[in-house]
């Protein structure tokens, strides 16, 4: 026999006899364990292996607090357990997949861009209670993970933008030594999330190598992570990382949280982000569904008699007229300056002439259709006149009456007002890429745009038009130049998350100046749901354009905000909470 062969032979009887072993191991274990539950903040780590009793173990995940999600874990006989309450517990259709860190692989190549690192300092754990809520995971508060920076059981990662310090990841990892003597020497990997918009790639294998690497360190024999079944691409990293999957499976509760997991595959699936986040509050308040058509983002909720049709956050409580207003640019501008708000200076192209001589008068402008939605069409700070022209023409493809607007420099910022009160309030910044010293530019914004896609279900990327090609060639730079190293670029001038852009959570810090201003315009609009575009210095101080008022804004980009459970309050107002109808 080989050495080749011998090392993989003796690998593979050491992992037969960790299997075949577990009953003789269970006396000594029964000597140790006694029935241990990790507390991880999102929930509990409900180690199976420790339960004599599947009818206790059944009893212990009913136990479950409200707002968490507990998972059980390592059962030998999973389906006993479920036996003892099948009404409110289900078995997960998630894969266990393990990596033998006696077998893991180093990379030699060192995350760029961002630092992985134990988490250190309260304002980390803000951060991470942050991520994990905008990425609609239950979230640990910000106390209890500060709590357990020093804890030997329960570790937070956290993977930090060495230009900013902002947080773009995080990762839990259990120690299962620490925790009940594992004889097996196992640890876990649990609750992995990376800021959908960060603008780095390879940031949830950074947290996982980091993950294995710590707790190879501590000599643990494995790292064992839960993934559901159909993320393909999770499973695709993890395999690439050596982890296989090993019969082990888990129980949770049938909770509000759960849902989607145990009443299988609904129509409402096929919804994009914006209905489907309507769609999943109003099932969990008790509101029937309707999906109209699923492909427009038509459905129909009801409840107590009463119907309402939505297409994604328009609803039959938009009038016709409300709507008309915001669909037309123009006439949105002068009803806003009707009001005495602050709008740019604006006017309809009418000769080529005219658009120069505007454009001579405000030195920068910005040309978009009269009409259109998702930044379709929008050409922003023109200065030169051959630019205009080409400006002009691609606006004329989505809407024939084109509009010239006075350009204000400022931060976009976007306010949802739901039933005339603000709602949430964003950032939104510009598609843009980072230099690597070895792909093109033309590269960089394919490999972004694949990122953007995949965190938002498809909903953003960024386009390779004569708009990117203008503002890359605006840059100094072609397509076809390499980026050097840690350079940023931003190669659209417009943020609308169609077009790559990212949004950032401002609401928190929104001057009441500006949220004054926000309602006003929707009276004045005389809107019940709008999401409007302001140009800002400053999100904390009072100086302000309004550029636009959208009638059926997103309502999934602003996670953490509780936009999807304002608007099923506005329809339903019954079903609103308690202490938001005193």
């Amino acid at each position: 026999m080989s050495t080749r062969e011998h090392i993989h032979h003796r690998l593979e009887r050491r992992r037969a006899q960790s299997v075949s072993s577990w009953d003789n191991k269970r006396r000594h274990e029964n000597e140790i364990w006694s029935e241990t539950a990790v507390d991880c903040g999102w929930g509990r780590l409900i180690f199976g292996q420790t339960f004599n009793d599947p009818q206790q173990l059944a009893r212990c995940l009913q136990e479950e607090r409200s707002g968490r999600r507990d998972v059980a874990m390592y059962l030998r006989d999973p389906h006993v357990v479920l036996s003892y309450a099948p009404q409110d517990l289900f078995l997960d259709p998630s894969h266990t997949f393990r990596l033998w860190l006696d077998r893991y692989q180093y990379s030699p190549r060192r995350p760029k861009g961002f630092v992985v690192r134990l988490l250190n300092n309260r304002a980390d754990a803000e951060a991470v209670h942050r991520l994990y809520a905008s990425r609609r995971m239950v979230p640990p508060s910000a106390e209890f993970i500060w709590q357990r920076r020093a804890s030997r059981v329960v570790q937070f990662w956290v993977a930090q933008d060495e230009q900013d310090g902002g947080i773009l990841g995080c990762v839990n990892g259990i120690d299962h030594v620490e925790a009940f003597s594992d004889v097996e020497r196992g640890a876990s990997l649990w609750a992995l999330a990376v800021d959908a918009q960060a603008p780095y790639p390879g940031i949830g294998e950074a947290l996982v190598r980091q993950v294995a690497e710590f707790y190879q360190a501590r000599g643990r024999a494995f790292l064992d992570l839960s993934v559901m079944h159909d993320n393909k691409g999770a499973i695709r990293l993890y395999e690439k990382l050596g982890f296989e999957r090993v019969p082990v499976f888990a129980l949770k509760n049938k909770n509000a949280y759960n849902e989607p997991l145990f009443i299988g595959r609904q129509p409402a699936a096929k919804l994009n982000p914006y209905s489907a986040i309507i769609v999943n509050e109003a099932r969990r308040r008790g509101i029937g569904v309707e999906v109209v058509d699923a492909e427009a983002g038509y459905f129909a909720l009801g409840l107590g008699g009463r119907r309402i049709v939505c297409r994604e956050s328009l609803s039959e409580l938009t009038t016709a007229v409300a709507m008309s207003r915001c669909d037309d640019k123009a006439v949105t501008q002068r009803l806003l300056r009707g009001a005495g708000l602050k709008v740019p200076d604006q006017c309809a192209y009418e000769a080529l002439d005219q658009a120069e001589a505007f454009l001579t008068r405000h030195g920068s402008v910005v040309v978009k259709p009269a009409r259109g939605e998702q930044g379709a069409g929008i050409s922003v700070d023109i200065r030169d006149p051959n630019d205009l022209e080409r400006a002009i023409k691609n606006a004329r493809r989505i809407c024939e009456t084109v509009i010239l607007e006075q350009f204000c420099s400022g931060a976009d910022l976007r306010i949802i007002v739901i039933d005339f009160q603000v709602v949430a309030a964003a950032i939104r910044k510009p598609a843009q890429i980072v230099g690597t010293g070895a792909h093109s530019i033309s590269e960089l914004i394919q490999i972004q745009s694949r990122r953007r896609r995949a965190a938002t279900s498809g909903e953003s990327s960024i386009p390779v038009d004569d708009e990117t090609e203008r503002c890359v060639r605006e840059a100094g730079f072609k397509m076809d130049d390499t980026l050097p190293y840690g350079q940023t670029l931003v190669v659209r001038k417009t943020a609308n998350l169609h077009t790559g852009g990212t949004i950032h959570d401002v609401t928190a810090d929104l001057s009441p100046a500006l949220a004054q201003a926000a309602c006003k315009a929707a009276r004045a609009l005389d809107i019940p749901v709008t999401g409007l575009d302001f140009l800002v210095p400053d999100v904390t101080a009072s100086d302000y354009v309004i550029i636009e008022a959208n009638e059926r804004p997103g309502l999934a980009n602003h996670e953490p905000q509780p936009t999807a459970e304002r608007f099923v309050d506005l329809l339903f107002p019954q079903t609103a909470a308690r202490e938001l109808r005193a």
